[in-house]
């Protein structure tokens, strides 16, 4: 629970682009404040304000030191790499701190220990916080129970240059919710690449196509095409804005819970 009227944040990855896009709301929020930021040894900005690129003060130094960046927070949000979280966690279940996990790309062993970290301190994970991206996934949710028969599915997905995983944990994220839909199993029917002489589509599988260029920040469109029509359910992002706010709200949602693993879904009361 906040000791205090606000809700006390602290932001790994506080340099990146979305580091900085979150500590861009949360100055600008009315009920969340920065308190602690979190960078990797190597970044040059350790021992810099972290508002600094707002050109603002807002008193909390750069660290690499989890104890210290973590010292005065209720939440971290973390929208970094999987080995980072993964220390990260450690450190929050350790003291008590609870966590909004927008990193994508766990292994298995990973999401187990998550899984077993929530049953000390709360925790949100979503492979996007996107409130428009929940939405659109449980608007695929209910066409897929309906469509689960006579209808290829495939999910195409661009971002921009940098993005290092394909694909997206959100394509993959729509996958997993159409699969259990319809009762299979996405490890079972999902297809990731098509080259050569394919033979004819398994009209079980569900098909990715990933895209990768410019600073296209998310887009996805999952296709549903039958005889003699299709459905196109699409979502773009043209801000990280979304992922924030999302996160945001993802914050307020745990502050009155001690411990569990909830997802966006939970925070949207989309359940």
């Amino acid at each position: 629970m906040a000791t205090s009227s606000f809700h006390r944040v602290a932001v790994a990855g506080a340099t990146g682009r979305m580091g900085h896009m979150l500590i861009e709301s949360l100055r600008a929020s009315d009920d969340c404040r920065l308190t602690g930021a979190l960078d990797i040894p190597s970044s040059p900005a350790l021992g810099n304000d972290a508002s600094a690129f707002l050109g603002h003060a807002s008193g909390v130094p750069v660290t690499a030191d989890l104890r210290i960046g973590l010292a005065n927070a209720d939440v971290l949000i973390d929208f970094t790499r999987p080995e980072g979280t993964m220390a990260h966690l450690r450190a929050c279940r350790e003291l008590g701190v609870k966590l909004v996990i927008g990193t994508t790309g766990f292994s298995e062993s990973q999401k187990r220990e998550i899984q077993d970290a929530a049953r000390d301190t709360a925790i949100v994970m979503a492979p996007n916080m996107s409130v428009g991206v929940n939405v659109t996934l449980k608007l695929l949710e209910m066409a897929a129970k309906a469509l689960s028969t006579g209808y290829d599915i495939e999910i195409i997905e661009a971002h921009h240059r940098h993005k290092v995983d394909a694909p997206s944990g959100t394509a993959l994220k729509m996958g997993e919710v159409i699969a259990e839909a319809m009762g299979r199993d996405l490890k079972d029917c999902a297809v990731y690449a098509r080259e050569g002489v394919t033979g004819e589509r398994d009209p079980s599988s569900i098909g990715f196509a990933t895209v990768r260029g410019g600073d296209i920040v998310g887009d996805h469109t999952v296709l549903f095409a039958g005889t003699g029509e299709r459905i196109e359910i699409t979502h773009k992002s043209s801000s990280r804005a979304t992922y924030a706010q999302g996160s945001l709200r993802a914050v307020r949602f745990l502050a009155d819970r001690p411990a569990g693993l909830f997802d966006m879904f939970d925070v949207l009361g989309l359940r």
